[in-house]
């Protein structure tokens, strides 16, 4: 599945993203409203499920290589935060479905959180 294909999924669309970056295969996922969570714990590929819309959430997923970010809860992305997120070719989808629901129907299609063990 790729990003696009998740955002269809869970009822979200697409605030940024290149073609290409739309196009990134989703490997993974992770769930967390801290940054140094997310940091220290998300890996290359996955979907980071959060609340946070403020533009060190681009800072993140840039640095471990994520997905994309996905915002929930009808949460828009701040002006910098979309500034940033296109300079670093970072998709972030949008959806009015709570991060529960969302995670739950990602998990049916498939993704699933990994560990580093």
């Amino acid at each position: 599945m790729n990003v696009a294909q998740a955002a269809q999924e869970i009822g979200g669309k697409i605030v940024i993203a290149a073609e290409q970056a739309a196009a990134r295969e989703v490997r993974g996922g992770y769930a967390s409203d801290l940054l140094s969570d997310a940091m220290a714990n998300a890996v290359k590929g996955d979907l980071w499920v959060t609340m946070q819309k403020h533009v060190n959430i681009v800072a993140v997923a840039s640095l471990n290589e994520l997905a994309a970010i996905v915002l929930v809860n009808g949460r828009e992305p701040e002006q910098a935060t979309v500034d940033r997120a296109r300079e670093e070719r970072i998709p972030i989808v949008c959806t009015p479905r709570q991060a529960f629901d969302v995670i739950g129907i990602l998990y049916g299609l498939g993704v699933r959180g990994r560990r580093m063990d």
